[in-house]
């Protein structure tokens, strides 16, 4: 079974969704037996790369709130991140354009290292003192190394704007044709979508009836038809 999660690294519900879908999926019973595919999708893709602000005034201007609304948001956002067991700052974060980390995670997915790089660029926007945004690409480097990836190879896929950027395109127009239009959103074996940060009780019960659901394999047997098993291979006689 395969469970695609849309999600941004900006985005505050999707670092606490991701712990409430794992420790959902680390109690499946059929874990192993599932894949779990990131997906890109971009808060804010009209920012240029360059355009970092604090988080506080970028939601002041967004949604027109006070400071004080915007930092008790925060404060609420960090309760819920602690009751996972997830670090989060409520103070002094910024916010930035996340394509480079979108393009990142294509590159980490053809090197069976994406949910590593995920989770530890949510740490190091959410928890970290250090910048992901305004540090430059050498930052970006430093965190794919401790996922696992190659430090030139991950240069290289920084230093062309080019590369993965159709990947990280494709998942955003798909979002948009399943009718996400926030995140995280995850989708279930291409049946059920499940929207939000939800708990992990109703993440358990969409795996659960997720996997009950999928098809029974037919199978179509002549009966005669020679195989090989754990016993050895059937030899025909002469």
């Amino acid at each position: 079974m395969r469970v695609e999660i849309w999600t941004d690294i900006a985005c505050p519900w999707c670092y606490v969704g991701k712990a409430r879908f794992d420790k959902a999926l680390e109690a499946f019973p059929h874990r192993d037996q599932v894949e779990v595919v990131h997906r890109s999708f971009e808060l804010d893709p009209g920012r240029a790369k360059g355009d970092v602000q604090p988080v506080i005034s970028m939601l002041t201007k967004k949604y027109g709130m006070s400071e004080a609304q915007a930092q008790a948001g925060e404060e609420n956002l960090g309760a819920q991140a602690a009751a996972e067991g997830l670090a989060y700052r409520t103070r002094d974060r910024d916010h930035g354009n996340t394509f480079d980390m979108h393009r990142l995670l294509h590159f980490a997915k053809e090197q069976g290292r994406q949910d590593e790089l995920i989770q530890i660029l949510y740490r190091a926007n959410f928890a970290d003192e250090r910048s992901v945004f305004s540090e430059g690409d050498e930052r970006l480097v430093e965190l794919a190394v401790a996922a696992g990836l190659d430090a030139d190879a991950a240069r290289t896929v920084l230093a062309d704007p080019t590369a993965y950027a159709d990947d990280v395109r494709a998942d955003e127009r798909e979002a948009a044709e399943l009718g996400a239009n926030g995140v995280p959103f995850f989708v279930l074996d291409r049946k059920y979508g499940v929207s939000g940060a939800q708990p992990t009780e109703l993440f358990a019960q969409a795996l659960t009836q997720a996997w009950g659901e999928r098809p029974a394999l037919k199978l179509i047997d002549e009966g005669d038809a020679q195989a090989c098993g754990p016993d050895g291979c059937a030899v025909p006689q002469a």
